[in-house]
């Protein structure tokens, strides 16, 4: 049998999701990640740097808020309080130049390079200018760049009124964009919308002063490290692709060459929470189960009596169509009951 456009349309999004984060045919050069103080893009980031080392590629750890060296980074390099041509420099001399990436004739002795901007907000905020020509220059044939922008820090706005927000020039400038929330917070919205509650708000949205509610678990802490991943995609022909998908950490055990296990990737439709309801089996079983996981205190569907009554109740004026053909068809049988009004105008008319 062959697979519905569904299961197709899954496979594909699935393939592509895998497809950004191995990094494989140069999938994005320039991925963004965007990122709350509710749930921050180290999962991710650490996800990237992993599968990086797993493919062998050379993994280039650009700091401007992180104080230690990752496991999984095999350069290091210090980008606070530098001068901008100083630390393009030092990126460039870890990056195989771009005349050699491009060459035909020795493609296989090119190493991958993956570099890692741990945060652009700093240089949004002295550079704003000259954002999109560093980062242009930091991309080749063989360095793709994963830089993060905390979205949920103020930024002083551009002297000019006609100058772009530095984020709008990153979203523009960017061929992925990767936006993580919490996986608790996605499903204690979608069980508010399914009960028509007001929805929860966390962290700067609360609204109370002095207190900031980040990451939170349920009791059990089953979705504690999951991550919600709104993926958008833009190819080469200038079409996007946008998916949502849920990253949840590996069994943390270390394989060959001391890595951690990569995280799975699954689509959100396919959690429990937010699976579509789909039409009832031939015994109902569908719909119980959706309405166990809409939370209805009522059931929604009808017994097997309720079914066999409703195909026993004959329809108004069904004899009128027992006529056609006899010359009156169209013609309405209707019989005056004691309880209606007779009205002579009617009749007459």
């Amino acid at each position: 049998m062959a697979p519905s456009a569904q299961a197709h349309g899954r496979s594909h999004s699935l393939l592509l999701g895998q497809k950004l984060l191995n990094l494989r045919d140069s999938a994005s050069p320039l991925t963004l990640i965007l990122d709350t103080l509710e749930q921050g893009a180290g999962p991710l980031v650490r996800e990237f740097a992993t599968r990086a080392k797993i493919g062998r590629t050379k993994v280039v750890f650009v700091s401007f808020a992180t104080v230690r060296k990752p496991r999984d980074a095999d350069v290091f390099v210090r980008g606070r309080g530098k001068a901008l041509g100083n630390l393009r420099s030092e990126i460039a001399s870890h990056c195989p130049p771009p005349a050699a990436a491009a060459s035909r004739d020795a493609p296989a002795q090119t190493q991958k390079v993956l570099v890692v901007i741990d945060s652009l907000n700093p240089l949004a905020a002295s550079h704003p200018r000259s954002l999109s020509a560093f980062l242009s220059s930091i991309v080749t044939p063989a360095a793709s760049v994963v830089a993060v922008y905390h979205t949920d820090v103020p930024l002083v706005r551009p002297a000019s009124e006609y100058e772009p927000h530095p984020l709008d020039v990153l979203c523009h400038l960017a061929t992925a964009i990767c936006r993580v929330s919490s996986l608790y917070q996605a499903i204690e919205i979608r069980r508010a919308q399914n009960r028509s509650l007001e929805e929860p708000e966390w962290g700067l949205r609360e609204g109370r002063e002095g207190v900031l509610v980040g990451m939170e678990t349920d009791e059990h802490g089953a979705n504690a490290h999951g991550i919600v991943l709104e993926m958008e995609l833009r190819r080469r022909s200038g079409r996007s692709v946008a998916e949502k998908f849920v990253l949840c950490p590996g069994n943390g055990k270390v394989v060959g060459g001391g890595l951690a296990g990569t995280s799975e990737l699954s689509l959100l439709s396919d959690q429990p929470s937010f699976r579509v309801p789909t039409d009832a089996g031939p015994e109902g079983g569908a719909d119980d189960e959706n309405e166990a996981d809409m939370g209805a205190t009522f059931s929604l569907g009808l017994t097997e009596k309720q079914k066999r009554d409703r195909e026993g109740v004959q329809l108004p004026y069904f004899d009128a169509q027992t006529d056609i053909g006899g010359g009156e068809g169209g013609r309405i049988l209707y019989d005056i009951g004691r309880e209606d009004d007779f009205d002579e105008d009617e009749d007459e008319i």
